[in-house]
């Protein structure tokens, strides 16, 4: 297992410096926000990044040896963009805006963009469940051959109920990969998310194994991993066993007492179970 910190906890997360201080601590891959790419810009656009600081962002992180693995918080910060809209027009932009995230990534270097957003894909009024999930399958598909030219996955991240109400478990995520039915579509699985399923997590690691291609460490109480209730040993115990040799990426969304900190501690405790 690799592990890589996802950096939008950082002040200056696209600074020299925080990437130094994030392989310093031992971390040796970085997950990006895109919003933090362009900071004050909001609504926040991807197609606004001018191709030097991509350039930059990825030169910063390789000198600090770090590898950026890829993108996070797709669609947070944007306007007018929606991926279960049943609107022909927004479906249109929201592929478009997919396809020039996908150019950001590889121009980034990563391979996964984790496809979370809540707020840009709950159900909207008099769209049932089904339909939502066939205007998600029509938007993704139409961007798979652009990630399979580009080598990047979108990795479907499943949340729980209270942040929205659209993909809240596994099995949905696995159901939608599974319509999309491309090698470049898979499953994200979230700590914290999988927390609020009722499945024992090592459980639902299980299940989903065949699927899964990213992993968020972070607890349900908003912080990093080992820094709340939930036990952390058998669930790494469990990537152990699947063999799972992908990127466990800490994410978290309280920064107290301060980002280095939290840094600091969920590598510790990561590194302890690994």
């Amino acid at each position: 297992m690799r592990f890589a910190l996802c950096h939008e906890l950082f002040a200056d997360p696209i600074a020299a410096d925080t990437f130094q201080l994030i392989r310093d601590i031992g971390y040796t891959g970085v997950e990006l926000a895109p919003f933090t790419l362009l900071p004050g810009h909001e609504p926040f656009d991807i197609r606004d990044v001018p191709p030097e600081t991509l350039g930059q962002v990825r030169r910063r992180a390789e000198d600090a040896g770090l590898e950026v693995i890829g993108m996070h918080w797709l669609l947070a910060k944007t306007a007018g963009l929606y991926l279960t809209s049943p609107d022909p027009e927004v479906q249109r932009e929201t592929t478009a805006y997919f396809a020039a995230l996908i150019n950001c990534c590889a121009e980034l270097g990563g391979t996964i963009m984790v496809l979370g957003s809540p707020q840009q894909r709950n159900l909207l009024p008099g769209v049932t469940y089904d339909e939502a999930e066939a205007h998600a399958a029509a938007v993704l598909t139409a961007v798979m051959p652009r990630c399979e030219r580009l080598g990047v996955t979108i990795a479907l991240e499943p949340l729980a109920p209270s942040e929205g109400d659209f993909l809240n478990s596994a099995e949905s995520g696995i159901r939608l990969a599974r319509r999309i039915d491309s090698p470049n579509c898979k499953l994200h699985l979230d700590v914290k998310a999988m927390s609020s399923e009722g499945t024992p997590i090592p459980e639902i690691i299980s299940a989903s194994q065949d699927w899964m291609v990213h992993f968020h460490a972070n607890d349900s109480n908003l912080l990093g991993p080992g820094m709340g209730e939930i036990e952390f040993p058998p669930i790494m115990q469990k990537l152990k066993e699947i063999q799972y040799d992908g990127w466990v990426s800490v994410e978290v969304f309280i920064y107290e007492p301060s980002p280095e900190a939290i840094a600091r501690t969920s590598f510790q405790n990561l590194q302890a179970w690994a």
